[in-house]
């Protein structure tokens, strides 16, 4: 190995350097200052813990998405999280203990094995809010609403919005008695839109259930999607139609609250099958071949952990926010540059300045003024008429 690749960081684990690493704090900041306003708490996770209580319950699936190592003092397994949501839903269920809806919210770094598309990251920034204790839409509706004021923060324009809900699949496969293996089956043959596969699949199913599963290929595109599906699904199971009656009903509240996105409907689409229980959405931006934020209901995810909570939530990725937003999440503000010394009225100066909210930076000893633009400074004190004053380092010259 060369003195160079000593260096080199792992494929898609990034290092963050000053004005970046800067720009995404003001952008986190500035996002959970959004969540604290809608009433959603911060929770603070660990990072690793021991591989049994991390990948319990519903985060099973994400055993091979998980860095494991050694714990050197309990000789026991450990993971780095792969996931915050899983952790959170353990913190309402097992800690919080709340017989009234809770709304937490979390922004940290993960880890994963391997990156979720080609060009993304393996250390991303999960940021992301979830409600807990409520069954209704009008959870469903709030969380999709808070998802896009999210992206609205970060100026992202061109969003449009995938809908679907994982009840439709999981109802006509349990009024079909389908086997495990059979709905794993269709399930994967139903994202590939494979019609030919899925006919073959449902053969012996009666007709009526086998046109049921392959019409889910075809119900996908504008509003008009749940006017079709209520046509094709008539002999579903009620749960079914449930489902599509819930699905209208949030479409259209976001209809009303943020007319100019796009809304496209795919009652094909099981993004997390195993996970989700109800509704799933997506947001999306041209060229961009993944969504830039996702949620859905996950009910009873906290049973794992010994309590069953109606929750429903979504995540993004900061940077990934950032990278593709607008917004100005630049915190310039003037930098003062402080002459050497050890006087006693600089320093209380120099305090005063900063509980201010001033970025002032002291030169050390042998710096003088010359050095302070090249500090980022645009302006100086100096001692004037027994008191120290801000100057302008350009008027200094």
């Amino acid at each position: 190995m060369t003195k160079l690749d000593r260096w080199l960081l792992p494929d898609g684990i990034e290092e963050v350097l000053p004005s970046e690493a800067a720009y995404i704090e003001t952008a986190r900041r500035r996002i959970l200052d959004l969540f604290n306003s809608w009433g959603y708490d911060l929770v603070i996770t660990p990072q690793v813990e021991f591989i049994d209580a991390l990948l319990t319950g519903t985060a099973q699936d994400l055993d091979l998405q998980t860095f494991k190592t050694i714990d050197p003092l309990s000789g026991r397994l450990l993971g780095f999280r792969s996931d915050i949501t899983p952790q959170v839903t353990r913190l309402d269920a097992h800690w919080l203990k709340a017989d009234t809806p809770a709304r937490l919210c979390y922004a940290g770094s993960i880890l994963l094995t391997k990156p979720r598309a080609h060009t993304t990251s393996r250390s991303p920034i999960q940021l992301g809010a979830e409600l807990y204790g409520n069954k209704s839409t009008a959870s469903d509706i709030e969380i999709i609403s808070l998802m896009l004021e999210t992206l609205a923060l970060a100026e992202i324009t061109n969003i449009h919005m995938d809908l679907g809900h994982v009840a439709i699949f999981r109802g006509l496969a349990q009024a079909a008695e389908l086997s495990a293996e059979l709905e794993n089956q269709l399930f994967d043959a139903l994202q590939r839109k494979a019609i030919d596969e899925i006919a073959e699949l449902t053969a012996h199913l009666p007709k009526n259930q086998a046109a049921m599963f392959t019409a889910l290929t075809e119900l996908c595109g504008n509003q008009d999607v749940i006017t079709n599906a209520k046509k094709l699904l008539t002999k579903a199971p009620s749960s079914v139609l449930k489902a599509l009656d819930k699905l209208a009903e949030i479409a259209e509240q976001i209809k009303l609250r943020y007319p100019h996105i796009p809304l496209y409907f795919d009652l094909g689409e099981l993004r997390g099958y195993q996970y989700h229980t109800g509704i799933v959405f997506a947001a999306f931006v041209p060229n961009i071949g993944q969504a830039i934020a996702q949620g859905g209901r996950y009910d009873s995810a906290g049973i794992a952990f010994g309590r069953s909570r109606p929750a429903t939530g979504f995540s993004s990725d900061l940077k990934t926010l950032v990278n593709l937003g607008q917004a100005n999440f630049d915190q310039h503000k003037t930098a003062i540059w402080a002459p050497s010394g050890e006087q006693v009225d600089l320093y209380n100066t120099i305090i005063a300045l900063r509980k201010k909210g001033h970025r002032v930076i002291q030169a050390l000893p042998q710096q003088t003024l010359a050095n302070a633009q090249e500090a980022g400074c645009d302006h100086y004190l100096e001692f004037i008429e027994n008191s120290w004053q801000i100057k302008s380092i350009m008027v200094g010259k």
